[in-house]
């Protein structure tokens, strides 16, 4: 049988991944298929660590916009990302799945605390951990929180789940002519200025080298496909094993 390319992986989730189709809240089909795929990777022995979003609820920075001050509403989106942890969290355990929530931002009564070393035994003990609140502060997005837990947590890749089905040199939903990259390298990423993440979180990978594998995360089972190496998506940094 093929064998996982990584034993440890951190999967960022967006807040658009837990909305499916609607436009906006929580699609219980999308966060059930999500889970499904989760399970997998975690049955196929492979330690699994989740950032979400929580776009699909309220967005810090759009808020912000509104009139609402850029810390409070950042505040206010890290809250909606312990929302979508929670219904992740009792799907998956639903599925057999033991899972635990650990939240940047103290809230004893739903969620551990962000722990490192509580949340490297969880994953040591064959638990999905799923981390909500971001980094805690305002101002800093979900994709730094992402790239900071996976160095934190030893993680080998980032996978970036995303609702296209990689990197492309523009928009293709709206460029019919748009090209994809398979690979890509951390300076043609910025020299191009793709968007892959945001520049903080994107400066953190690439100094500590640490892969993104950018994928479409509405087919089901992509997340497995990912893991194991499958050409799906486009692959940037890291080492020349990792590409």
């Amino acid at each position: 049988m093929a064998e996982p390319r990584w034993n440890r992986v951190l999967l960022k989730l967006s807040g658009q991944a837990f909305a499916g189709s609607l436009s906006f809240g929580i699609c219980p089909d999308a966060v059930k298929t999500i889970a499904t795929d989760v399970g997998e990777v975690r049955k196929a022995g492979v330690d699994v660590a989740i950032v979400v979003g929580g776009g699909n609820i309220i967005r810090g920075e759009q808020a912000s916009v509104g009139g609402l001050d850029r810390a409070s509403a950042d505040y206010m989106g890290m809250l909606a990302t312990v929302i979508n942890a929670l219904a992740l969290q009792d799907t998956l355990e639903k599925l057999g799945i033991d899972t635990r929530v650990q939240s940047a931002i103290q809230m004893s009564e739903v969620a551990e605390p962000f722990i490192r070393r509580r949340a490297l035994r969880h994953l040591e003990k064959q638990r999905v951990v799923i981390l909500a609140a971001g980094t805690g502060n305002p101002y800093f997005t979900t994709d730094t929180a992402a790239a900071l837990r996976a160095l934190e947590l030893h993680a080998g890749v980032v996978l970036k789940a995303t609702n296209v089905d990689g990197v492309y040199d523009k928009d293709p939903r709206r460029h019919e002519e748009a090209v994809k990259f398979t690979q890509l390298d951390y300076m043609e990423a910025i020299n191009r200025s793709l968007g892959i993440m945001d520049l903080t979180a994107f400066t953190l990978c690439m100094e500590n080298v640490l892969p993104i594998v950018v994928f479409n995360i509405t087919v089901p089972g992509n997340i497995r496909r990912a893991v194991f190496g499958e050409p799906i998506g486009t692959v940037v940094g890291g080492t020349k094993r990792d590409i």
